[in-house]
């Protein structure tokens, strides 16, 4: 199977407007399409990280493009009421032609994710019974079981794939049982091929096929080595708020010059990524896009033989 790619519009970072705008974000999403970029991804984090929201930006990526992926990366459905975001997501995905994919999270355990929740009323204790639940309704209401009828209905029968971040025994129990794609980020490759063995097994346990595999990898790339750790460590930490050492013990991040991120890359394809996500920890995100797709993806594509 050939690997895709896909590029994250860091909508948090921005687009270097100076009046944080949403169209130059929307820009670079069309901009990852016409450089080859199989898909394209936003997150959502509406207050513990402010950014313009996830739905909203996506249709008007979709609008704009024609043959890419669409993908949240990641949505958080307990912050929403479930029969709105079955609502939102099927209107996206029938304006999308079904090419959405709906990547759901809980939420990274953090101060500021806590008080993302108190101050939406959601208790954070209940958050994966209320994850389970929505995905439940959701679903129910795309096939036409639900409680309430939506109108427009997803443009495929059974609504947009649902795929599961989380690297935790229990999060990839929950992508074997009920998900249809899996996007960790785990910290090297080897926990990255075990995770999906056991993804495997519990897919199998239920009588699934194995979700798809992504993966969700953040690079910067220079041909300055000491630049690129310079430029991730500093995005990276203003990102999260704390030293991006702590980070990287839980999350892909790698820097390093074009080769290097590639090969860097490679070894999670060759651990049985499908579709990788990159995420670019650079100041300039234009120009992150635009050497990332001229660099590094030609290094992970086999060369077409005539």
């Amino acid at each position: 199977m050939t690997t895709r790619f896909g590029w994250l519009v860091s909508t948090r970072e921005g687009a270097g407007d100076p009046d944080r705008r949403v169209g130059p974000l929307v820009d670079l999403g069309v901009e990852a399409e016409r450089l080859g970029f199989d898909s394209v991804w936003v997150g959502d984090s509406p207050i513990a990280r402010p950014r313009p929201d996830a739905i909203v930006t996506l249709a008007a990526i979709a609008a704009r493009t024609v043959t890419c992926m669409l993908g949240t990366a990641v949505l958080l459905p307990t912050l929403r009421h479930p029969v709105l975001a079955a609502h939102e997501l099927a209107t996206l995905d029938n304006l999308a032609d079904g090419r959405l994919v709906a990547g759901l999270g809980t939420g990274f355990p953090m101060p500021a994710t806590r008080d993302q929740f108190d101050a939406l009323g959601v208790p954070y204790g209940d958050r994966i019974a209320r994850f389970e639940a929505a995905v439940t309704t959701m679903r129910d209401l795309w096939r036409g079981a639900g409680p309430v009828e939506l109108e427009p209905r997803p443009h495929r029968d059974g609504g947009p794939p649902l795929w599961f971040t989380g690297t935790a025994l229990g999060a990839i129990r929950r992508a074997g049982r009920i998900a249809d794609g899996w996007l960790p980020y785990p910290p090297d490759p080897d926990t990255y091929r075990s995770g999906a063995d056991e993804l495997e097994r519990h897919a199998a346990a239920a009588g699934r096929p194995r979700p798809t595999l992504g993966l969700y990898a953040t690079v910067a790339v220079s041909d300055d080595t000491r630049r690129a750790r310079r430029e991730l460590d500093d995005r990276i930490s203003r990102y999260y708020g704390v030293p991006s050492e702590l980070v990287g013990r839980h999350q892909a991040l790698f820097a390093g010059t074009a080769d290097d991120v590639a090969a860097w890359l490679q070894r999670y394809v060759d651990a049985g990524a499908e579709h990788v996500v990159i995420r670019a920890a650079a100041a300039d995100q234009r120009e992150a896009l635009a050497r990332v797709a001229a660099d590094v993806l030609p290094r992970l594509r086999p060369v077409a033989v005539a």
